[in-house]
């Protein structure tokens, strides 16, 4: 069975069902095809959302053993696994199906199969029995936007098997382990740091550098990195693991015992662990053949190759999401699709920007950073007279209240255009609800607004929204209560 539609999406995460539900809203015809069981991709089922349902876990567990500095004597008496499981399991299903009701409503023919470029605008699809009879196994299309999202990528030599395990793998697990070793210093690997540390494992990060999210601002990462390690979590710096004696046979096995050096001690030690975590980044899900025979180009790192707005080298394919350059966040993969579903409806939406896409981090504190580091600024030709300010977080009251490690960071400076306008170029914190926070930078970095209008907004007090506006006061020249 054969049918024609306006755009034919190849994945069902963010960025495919962003599109789908966008293009939908504007009077296009829709097929988007899901190898997976549910909808959502990666972020709706093993990534944003379980992982964000046990750092709510665990941080309740983190605020419980904080009340003793406050004079309350609180404990915790047990965890139910079962329990857990279950709400976690309550939040990924509340999503998904939401997701499959709202397609529905937009009118979006969703197939569960195996999908596949065979020749212009034409898709193949292997269609899964649960679909019906009446389930098209061949697509023609104007348009066809690819999004089939990344993967979890193995430390070399050591495949994700036994107690060596990806971020996927680790929110399934029955219960928290007593040890953990975690290889790498990104995003994932400080939430799950963050997350099993609040939880009373024994975590070890072995690092390359100096810092975790060592590409990120340096004072406000660095500030993250003795957060975690006054917290209790183990953080080895300069390290390079050279081998994992790996008890393959099962997660319940005796661990794994982890062999590394360090850049200042060539010396090799060990640490031992139940579960080892590697979170060393993603790959992009290209390696399809059917993608290279459509003559889809891809740069060196395998990733599809488009211009600002989404276009591949060939002519009616469409790229987004995990499988293109850039922050590869789900919020990110959102815009895309909305960009290209406007541009394939005639519209003509501004690109996505990918430096005031913001970064968050679901530590404890959260990290939040958009826009531009002082380096950064200082290397664009386009930016003049660029200058950092930091603002002393201990001098905002929720912060001291909170006991809770605290950085803020805002970069400003002028583009060339308007050499006597400077604006606000990034922004960089460490706080409680730093996630929450960014949304404002956000508005203000991508909006170029000028730093004197900026830091004439009033914020409420006592807030940690406040220790923001403190800094742009302090940028604009009119610290208040900071000097």
């Amino acid at each position: 069975m054969t049918t024609h539609v306006d755009i034919a999406i190849i994945g069902g995460g963010p960025g495919g069902y962003a599109t789908a539900l966008r293009a939908s809203e504007l009077g296009l015809s829709v097929v988007l095809i899901n190898r997976e069981e549910k909808l959502g991709g990666t972020c709706l089922n093993r990534g944003c959302i379980p992982s964000k349902a046990l750092i709510t876990v665990t941080r309740a567990i983190h605020n419980v053993s904080d009340t003793k500095r406050m004079g309350v004597n609180a404990s915790i008496e047990s965890i139910d696994f079962n329990k857990l499981t279950e709400f976690k399991s309550n939040a990924v299903n509340a999503m998904t199906d939401g997701l499959a009701s709202l397609l529905a409503a937009r009118k979006v023919t969703v197939i569960k199969g195996e999908a596949s470029i065979i020749a212009d605008h034409r898709v193949k699809v292997v269609v899964d029995e649960t679909n019906g009879d009446d389930a098209p196994s061949e697509i023609t299309a104007d348009n066809i936007v690819i999004a089939t999202g990344s993967r979890p990528r193995p430390l070399p030599g050591h495949p994700f098997e036994g107690v060596v395990i990806d971020s996927t793998q680790a929110l399934s697990l029955p219960r928290f382990p007593k040890t953990a070793v975690i290889i790498g210093a990104g995003a994932v690997a400080v939430e799950f740091a963050s997350m099993w540390n609040a939880a009373g494992v024994d975590v070890t990060m072995l690092i390359r550098r100096e810092r975790v999210l060592s590409h990120a601002h340096r004072r406000t990462s660095m500030a993250l990195t003795r957060a975690l390690a006054k917290d209790g979590v183990h953080v080895v710096a300069h390290s390079h693991v050279t081998d994992i004696e790996n008890e393959v046979n099962s997660t319940d096995a005796n661990g794994a015992t982890v062999s590394y050096t360090t850049d200042k001690n060539e010396t090799i030690r060990e640490v031992q662990a139940d579960v080892v975590l590697a979170a060393i980044g993603r790959d992009p899900n290209t390696d399809a053949d059917w993608l290279r025979s459509a003559g889809i180009e891809l740069d060196e790192h395998n990733m599809v190759k488009t211009d600002a707005f989404g276009r591949t080298s060939q002519p009616g394919i469409w790229a987004l999401g995990d499988i293109t350059p850039g922050p590869a966040l789900a919020y990110r993969a959102f815009e895309q699709g909305i960009v290209i579903a406007e541009t394939i409806a005639g519209r003509n939406p501004e690109p996505v920007d990918n430096d005031t896409v913001p970064e968050v981090v679901f530590s404890t504190p959260e990290f939040a950073s958009v826009g531009l580091t002082m380096e950064q600024a200082k290397a664009d030709p386009d930016i003049s007279e660029p200058k950092e300010t930091a603002y002393p977080m201990m001098g905002n009251a929720r912060i001291l209240m909170s006991g809770e490690a605290g950085s803020m960071s805002v970069v400003t400076g002028s583009y060339t255009d308007k050499p006597d306008t400077p604006v606000i170029l990034g922004v960089h914190m460490l706080a409680p609800d730093a996630g929450d926070l960014i949304a404002e930078a956000e508005e203000l970095v991508g909006n170029r607004v000028p730093l004197s209008d900026a830091a004439r907004l009033i914020h409420p007090h006592p807030t940690f929204s406040e220790a923001f506006g403190e800094t742009l006061l302090k940028a604009d020249g009119r610290p208040l209560h900071t000097r």
